[in-house]
């Protein structure tokens, strides 16, 4: 057996950033107290979800990787709990903005910087006004307690994002999240499909998924999101093996036997028999493999 304790945390965020910090750092000291070794947070969790709007003003509130003072101060945490974080936060690279995830090993030290592959793009989720398109790949980050692989919100919708970082050699996928209600269809509740497109991710790749999401009510100008919560975890068959409500600050842990889960995915073969060459269509976006360029 290889055990090994998973957590996902869940929060509501305002314009307090110092309040912020401080609920994020209670969740995570409450889960490694719980016996977490790995150890999610939600997207964007400095602040309120900012991108509800196109805001000119909110562009200054990204710091290089170097500079962030939530980065600094969540792998000063790791290090001193012993627990592996990645860490969401907006990123300033030279002229550009990211969406991105530094991962801090349980010695805090800053392993990798991800960033959003995937961008959005939709009334209530204005990213393409705020982040450029991630240049770091799908990175899969050896950790003090196994192999992870990240995708950031939006990525988490695409199986690709779930295939490349299986294939990658990644035994636990994680997905933090900014999720709810959509401004232009407020009878739309998508929370279950959200979890089940994850739960097929774990059943698909047959590896561990963590999903931390943000709770609460926030405004931007004339918009308003409410995010639903409901952060999982779900074991390598895809089932659900920890859940949050839809509305409560907390966190949620559970065991998964990474041991298992590798003797699984071998006995199904599904990795041996994949045929890449077969899927050219893949490399398009309108599915003709043999259109140019």
């Amino acid at each position: 057996m290889r055990q090994i304790t998973l957590a996902a945390t869940q929060m509501a965020c305002s314009w307090d950033i110092d309040d912020n910090i401080a609920k994020a750092e209670a969740l995570v000291t409450g889960a490694a107290e719980a016996g977490a070794q790995i150890i999610l947070l939600q997207e964007l969790f400095e602040t309120p979800y900012f991108c509800l709007e196109q805001s000119l003003g909110h562009l200054a509130l990204a710091r290089p990787l170097e500079q962030s003072r939530v980065v600094s101060h969540f792998a000063s945490l790791a290090g001193k709990l012993g627990v592996v974080l990645p860490i969401s936060y907006y990123e300033e690279a030279g002229l550009a903005r990211y969406n991105s995830l530094a991962i801090a090993d349980a010695d805090g030290t800053i392993l990798a910087n991800c960033r959003k592959t995937h961008i959005p793009q939709a009334p209530g989720y204005e990213e393409k006004f705020y982040f450029s398109p991630g240049d770091s790949g799908f990175q899969v980050v050896e950790t003090r307690f196994g192999r992870i692989g990240c995708g950031i919100c939006w990525d988490q919708w695409f199986p690709e994002t779930a295939r490349c970082l299986a294939l990658q050699g990644a035994e636990v996928l994680l997905f933090p999240t900014a999720i709810g209600t959509e401004p232009k269809n407020p009878d739309l509740d998508s929370s279950g499909h959200w979890r089940r497109t994850m739960q097929g991710h774990a059943a698909a790749n047959m590896i561990p998924v963590v999903a931390s999401n943000r709770v609460g009510t926030e405004r931007e100008g004339g918009t308003a999101g409410v995010f639903y919560g409901t952060s999982f975890i779900t074991g390598h068959t895809g089932e659900i093996l920890a859940e949050a409500g839809r509305a409560e600050e907390t966190f949620i842990t559970a065991t998964a036997d990474l041991e298992a889960a590798a003797r699984y995915r071998s006995s199904w073969g599904v990795f041996r028999d994949r045929r890449p060459h077969m899927y050219g269509a893949l490399h398009t976006l309108d599915g003709r493999t043999g259109s140019p360029g």
